[in-house]
């Protein structure tokens, strides 16, 4: 751009281009003059919608009559999904905390001077208001992520809920939980259906429709505000962190830390799929579908 516009010139530019008109005039009249035409310095604003899903509103209202039909019947209604990644080191991490002096931080955020990565996966259980999060240092794949429910389900979800037999998912509708990934469901029929002998329904927020995730503003949000404005130098800080983590709600925070190392590129074949029990929901099956054991499965 060669041009100038008005909207960027500061308001003693504005009066010395007036003053070129010969119209004499300072900065704080400028100021005043504006402000009655109701201008004033303003930011973009995130409201204008972008392309999405023609089905989207009808999966929301699908997404509710699911949770409430789940926790009518007394079984769980989980929302999972992966944190932002985070590198483990003294780097800044954004936010204030008090303190009587700054913390220091590294001035340049490298990778090769990370202690690692941290990759929090996440599961909210709805009516319990309990958090748990999987603290991984390999790669976000769908086998670190049905196996993270799989450990939840072993140590904390079926002592929550022995009568269960059923078990309902909320994910984002991309990722390593996303309704095209053959591993996600794979996985969910190997890990969850036929280990424990539960059926796994799984329902995908539409595209562009994420924030609506329950584990969003529940759980990931309490926790970046928690540990806000302070670096996370190790791995048992972030673990720290993510447990201490509570709301006026009562919510309660369990982690811990996964070393485990996940491949990525694991292919699911034609002939594998044709294994899986899945039965795909009449009312957007794209989206909706429900897993179930298999029968004499070792």
């Amino acid at each position: 751009m060669t041009r100038l516009k008005w909207t960027r010139k500061t308001l003693r530019k504005i009066a010395g281009e007036l003053a070129s008109f010969g119209i004499q005039v300072s900065a704080n009249t400028v100021g005043r003059l504006l402000r009655e035409m109701d201008y004033s310095l303003r930011v973009n604003r995130k409201e204008i919608a972008s392309s999405s899903a023609p089905d989207r509103n009808e999966q929301m209202l699908h997404i509710a009559e699911l949770r409430k039909r789940f926790t009518r019947a007394g079984n769980p209604v989980v929302s999972v999904d992966t944190k932002k990644k985070e590198l483990v080191g003294q780097f800044k991490n954004p936010g204030v905390a008090w303190s009587k002096s700054p913390v220091l931080a590294l001035d340049h955020d490298f990778r090769s001077t990370a202690v690692g990565m941290a990759i929090p996966y996440g599961l909210y259980d709805w009516t319990m208001n309990r958090g748990s999060v999987f603290v991984g240092t390999s790669h976000d794949t769908p086998e670190f992520a049905v196996e993270s429910i799989s450990r939840w389900w072993s140590a904390e979800g079926s002592m929550r809920y022995p009568a269960a037999r059923r078990l309902l998912i909320l994910a984002d509708g991309g990722g390593s939980n996303g309704p095209n990934c053959r591993l996600w469901k794979e996985r969910i029929q190997a890990e969850l259906c036929d280990r424990y002998g539960i059926s796994v329904t799984v329902s995908h927020y539409p595209t562009g429709a994420s924030k609506w995730n329950p584990i969003e503003h529940r759980l990931f949000s309490e926790i970046s505000k928690n540990w806000a404005g302070r670096p996370l130098d190790s791995y048992q800080t972030i673990l720290n962190y993510i447990r201490r983590t509570t709301t006026m709600t009562g919510l309660v925070v369990t982690a811990c830390l996964v070393r485990k190392k996940y491949d990525t590129g694991i292919k699911v074949t034609n002939e594998q799929m044709k294994q899986l029990r899945i039965v795909q929901d009449s009312n957007l099956p794209r989206w909706n579908y429900t897993i179930r054991p298999r029968k004499n499965v070792n």
